[in-house]
C-alpha cells in the first residue's frame, strides 16, 4: 500500500511539473518554433541537395549572436529544425555554384515554412581582363 502512495505521489508531482512548465511556455520569449526549409534553383525550381542552412539568433540591435546552427538539406532539397525561439533569426544558405542567400525572419508562430530559391553567380567585370 506504501508503494502504491508513493508512485501516485510521483505522478501527482510529475502532472504539477508539467502544468507549470506549460505556464511558463506561454510567454512568446519562452516558446519555440519549428523551421521547415526548402532550398530550390530559381532557373528551374529544382531542389539543391548538400546545401548549408546557417541560422544565428538576432538581438534587438541588428546584431547576430556567436555560435548558431547549420543545418544540410536533404536530396529534396528540405531541411528542418524544431525549438528555434521566438524572435528574429538570421538565415544564410551556402552551395556551390549559388550565389549566398542572407535574410532576417521574425519566428513568431509555432510552424514557419520557408522556401529559397537560390541564383547563379552573375558574370563580374574587371578592366584587368585580357581581350
Amino acid at each position: 500500500m506504501k508503494r502504491v502512495a508513493a508512485l501516485l505521489s510521483v505522478v501527482l508531482l510529475l502532472c504539477a511539473g508539467t502544468l507549470a512548465l506549460d505556464k511558463k511556455e506561454s510567454k512568446d520569449e519562452d516558446r519555440a518554433a519549428t523551421l521547415r526549409f526548402e532550398v530550390l534553383k530559381e532557373t528551374n525550381g529544382k531542389p539543391v541537395r548538400n546545401a548549408a542552412v546557417v541560422m544565428h539568433e538576432v538581438n534587438k540591435a541588428g546584431n547576430q549572436s556567436k555560435g548558431g546552427f547549420e543545418l544540410k538539406t536533404d536530396s529534396d532539397g528540405k531541411a528542418s529544425f524544431d525549438g528555434v525561439p521566438y524572435g528574429k533569426l538570421r538565415v544564410q544558405v551556402l552551395a556551390p555554384g549559388f550565389q549566398t542567400f542572407g535574410q532576417d525572419y521574425d519566428i513568431n508562430q509555432p510552424v514557419h515554412e520557408i522556401v529559397i530559391k537560390l541564383q547563379r553567380p552573375q558574370q563580374q567585370y574587371s578592366i584587368y581582363d585580357n581581350k
